[in-house]
């Protein structure tokens, strides 16, 4: 009776940790080189500029955001898709819209816009002339920029600020990600720039029930003081409207009709 012989099993070939580390590093290499990143990368930055000297200087009103971030769009929409907002960035990766380098990119341009946004309006506003006197003696007071409401008189109610972000900026999402999707610029303008206001007026609401502020953009939010030593400032502004991003661009994606 013959017997059969052993049946030797394959071995799994190994990767050389080497050569993957050599191709993310050439990738990154090839990257960084390419004219259009650097494009898109100064298009973030430029966009989250004015979208949060728009929300400093019209002090959080939705009309004046919603034409402010239409003209973005129809400016930069082009050249980067006009995220403006870290968190917007963070769902389009996830949803796999872009790579990981260009979402990492455009997070750090859009903080460092926001930022940059805050400092030419504080130094602006350094030369403001000081009230004398008589304006001090009917209440005047010195200017200053329009910052987020402090969050120590919500103690105990911060998860209505989460959930206000998170709903708020899952209903930007969506807007967002239909206005990716859309070639007429003018039409994708709109639908981001009433997403937006939507956003704002459902966040704004439900934030101003314990006196806080919605700010929907963790980029923003820098520019409008809204952090502190706490953690639920970075849960509310940061954690909240990247859950909600995420929410309303995989929403937009069950939706979406995939033959259009």
């Amino acid at each position: 009776m013959a017997t059969k012989k052993p049946v030797s099993a394959k071995k799994a070939p190994v990767k050389n940790k080497t050569t993957a580390a050599s191709s993310i590093g050439e990738h990154i290499s090839s990257s960084l080189q390419s004219v259009k990143l650097w494009k898109s990368l100064g298009a973030e930055f430029i966009g989250t500029f004015l979208l949060a000297s728009i929300f400093i200087v019209g002090q959080g009103q939705p009309i004046f955001i919603l034409f402010g971030l239409a003209g973005i769009v129809l400016m930069l929409g082009a050249v980067s898709g006009a995220h403006v907002n870290p968190a917007i960035t963070v769902a389009a990766w996830v949803t796999k819209r872009v790579g990981w380098l260009r979402a990492v990119g455009y997070i750090f341009a859009q903080v460092l816009g926001a930022i940059v946004s805050f400092f030419t309006l504080k130094t602006f506003l350094a030369g403001a002339p000081a009230p004398d006197a008589e304006a001090i003696s009917y209440g005047a007071s010195a200017q200053e920029l329009f910052a987020a409401l402090p969050l120590t008189s919500i103690e105990g109610k911060e998860w209505y600020v989460f959930f206000a972000e998170v709903l708020g900026v899952a209903i930007l999402g969506f807007a967002i990600a239909h206005a990716l999707r859309i070639k007429d610029s003018l039409t994708s303008a709109f639908s981001a720039g009433f997403g937006i206001f939507i956003a704002l007026m459902v966040g704004i609401t439900i934030a101003g029930y314990v006196s806080a502020s919605s700010i929907l953009n963790p980029a923003v939010a820098i520019s409008l003081q809204a952090f502190d030593t706490s953690v639920w400032s970075y849960a509310m502004y940061v954690l909240g409207p990247v859950v909600g991003a995420v929410i309303g661009f995989g929403l937009y994606d069950l939706l979406k009709d995939k033959k259009a």
